[in-house]
């Protein structure tokens, strides 16, 4: 599968440049020529990189940074900044909104393909560390969820067999088939708990819709 990069800018000819480029290069690139553009173009794609310009009419690159930057979905993407300024105020103010890169106008193809790669491999490890930190959240939600059940399931089983032994010999009968539906039922649920408490390995699957559930074998 092809690594992916979002290209916001706003000249025709940079912009046909850098998506030949990239793509000669086997990125998986879609291009927009403005942040206002590239916010719609994220609802249906979602790149690792994004290189945008900063100078751009409606909303300009620094403007879709400081936008991406504060939103859960797109924040671990790599935003690298495309600028002719050069000064350290304007690296600064770049800095404060979130940019992970600078590069200055006229770009040397290398040295760009290069910051794209350490994009990406950034990308990566952080989407790896997002994913182990979710896993160990959904483990200890589920081990706490499993030892909560358990304790009510405890008293259920007690109550179960006290009951069995209460009912007279001669009526246990009448009430076999309701009693081994309540002792299956049981067993379904401590099975289920001991999955939960030792879960190691979660995954979350699409159920029905858009109901998704955590799949714990």
């Amino acid at each position: 599968m092809k690594d992916s990069v979002l290209i916001v800018e706003d000249e025709k000819d940079t912009r046909f440049i850098l998506e030949k480029l990239l793509s000669r290069n086997s990125y998986d690139v879609v291009s927009a020529v403005n942040g206002q553009e590239a916010l719609e173009v994220l609802k249906t794609f979602s790149p690792k990189v994004i290189l945008a310009d900063w100078t751009m009419p409606v909303l300009d690159g620094l403007a879709l940074c400081n936008i991406l930057k504060n939103d859960e979905k797109h924040k671990l993407i790599y935003f690298i900044i495309l600028t002719a300024r050069s000064s350290l105020k304007d690296r600064i103010m770049g800095l404060d909104v979130g940019a992970d890169d600078f590069l200055i106008k006229p770009v040397e193809n290398q040295e760009l393909l290069a910051r794209i790669r350490s994009g990406i491999r950034i990308y990566n490890l952080q989407s790896e560390l997002r994913n182990i930190e979710h896993s160990k959240a959904v483990i200890e939600m589920a081990c706490t969820m499993g030892h909560k059940i358990n304790n009510p399931l405890s008293s259920l089983i007690f109550s179960m067999k006290n009951l069995e032994n209460e009912i007279a010999q001669e009526d246990k009968s009448k009430f076999a088939e309701d009693i081994a539906s309540v002792n299956e039922s049981i067993e379904r649920i401590k099975t289920f708990v001991n999955e939960l408490i030792h879960l190691k390995n979660p995954e979350v699957v699409n159920y029905t819709g858009e109901k998704r559930m955590i799949k714990t074998n």
